[in-house]
């Protein structure tokens, strides 16, 4: 991990997507014709062909397609025959604009992604360790980088991994990503407007998870002492620690008022 996080996240991307494309290399085979809804997916013999051949727009399809359109013993297989277009279609030069719904084909209910062989599910774990980074550090909005860390929370089934990843993501890029996440989330749980829509977890770990960043925030803040985002996040996580309510009002209508102190 510390070795990865040296590189720049556009490297990490390049040498995970090497990675990927050697170890589902050759794809896995399937053991009879692709199976599925014909009414919803006509080409099914292209599905079964090869995967570079596969065009764009039925790869987004495959991707997006509902898993009980599809063989059930079938479904993983095509998954990891498609998986490196898969993460070339979800990455900084891709078409993807919605990986969470995608990714969550991957999850218990579809592919089952946690059930893969060791070294091909390493391999695509450091890809997405590679997208959240690129994600965290490139300027996404806070609702980017959501999605896709949900969708990858739900597809590995865990979310504190990769909270914890994050966090140890270095340089000031990945501060100010962090800020700008950090503000958003922690406003959403302080309206109890925060929810998970592809992940079936509970909330509060990303609440617990806000209050250790606590201190990276303000030596952001102290660094950048006209930043509304860092002050808004510090002041944001002082209230969510000391259970208190938000200090702004819901929804934003007209003006924002100042956040009150604690205790007014």
């Amino acid at each position: 991990m510390p070795d990865q996080l040296a590189l720049d996240p556009y490297a990490m991307w390049e040498h995970a997507l090497a990675e990927v494309d050697r170890i589902f290399a050759p794809p896995p085979e399937l053991d009879r014709p692709v199976e599925g809804c014909t009414f919803c997916t006509p080409e099914l013999r292209i599905l079964g062909g090869d995967p570079s051949a596969v065009p764009e727009d039925l790869l987004g399809h495959f991707l997006r397609e509902v898993v009980d359109h599809w063989s059930a013993d079938q479904y993983p297989v095509l998954w990891r025959r498609l998986l490196p277009r898969a993460l070339r279609h979800w990455g900084p030069d891709g078409p993807g604009t919605d990986p969470a719904g995608e990714l969550d084909r991957l999850g218990p209910h579809g592919a089952r992604l946690i059930d893969w062989p060791v070294s091909e599910r390493t391999a695509v774990e450091r890809a997405f360790r590679a997208l959240l980074a690129i994600a965290v550090t490139d300027g996404r909005s806070p609702g980017e980088i959501t999605d896709l860390v949900e969708g990858i929370a739900n597809a590995t089934d865990g979310l504190g991994p990769w909270l914890e990843y994050m966090a140890a993501l270095p340089g000031p890029e990945a501060d100010a990503g962090l800020v700008r996440l950090a503000v958003h989330w922690a406003t959403e749980l302080l309206w109890e407007d925060f929810r998970f829509w592809w992940y079936d977890g509970d909330p509060q770990a990303v609440a617990d998870w806000l209050l250790t960043q606590r201190d990276r925030i303000a030596a952001f803040a102290a660094r950048h002492p006209r930043c509304k985002n860092a002050s808004d996040a510090l002041t944001a996580i002082t209230h969510l620690g000391a259970g208190a309510e938000s200090p702004w009002l819901y929804p934003h209508s007209g003006a924002s008022p100042s956040p009150l102190p604690l205790g007014a």
